[in-house]
């Protein structure tokens, strides 16, 4: 069952990458508009992702992965309090929005307990 959400986990944070993509727009809009630098962090976010996904697939990175993980997960945690407090600016539910805030915590508990997957 670990190596099923082991697999998971890896698959959503790699689709996750792939979005800033192929949703840059919206990606770049999450964050405030005196973030300079916008559609590189986007991209570059979207690169470390997903390398950081596959990564956590290898046996030999998995538990450093995990940790970058979980670092990388709240690192970005201010975007979806910007998110939140801002959701007029979002083709997405205020209740959403709000509800991504402690998801975070469940990504980030999730990705801790798979990174020991043996």
């Amino acid at each position: 069952m670990k190596k099923i959400a082991l697999y998971l986990f890896a698959a959503l944070f790699i689709l996750a990458g792939i979005g800033h993509f192929l949703l840059d727009s919206f990606f770049i809009a999450a964050m405030p508009e005196w973030v300079p630098f916008r559609t590189a962090i986007v991209y570059v976010s979207g690169v470390v992702e997903i390398l950081l996904a596959i990564t956590l697939l290898n046996t030999s990175t998995r538990k450093p992965a995990g940790v970058f993980i979980a670092i990388f997960l709240v690192l970005v945690f201010p975007v979806n309090i910007y998110m939140a407090f801002t959701p007029e600016k979002f083709s997405v539910s205020e209740y959403a929005l709000w509800l991504r805030l402690p998801l975070q915590f469940v990504l980030i508990w999730w990705v801790l307990k798979v990174r020991d997957v043996g």
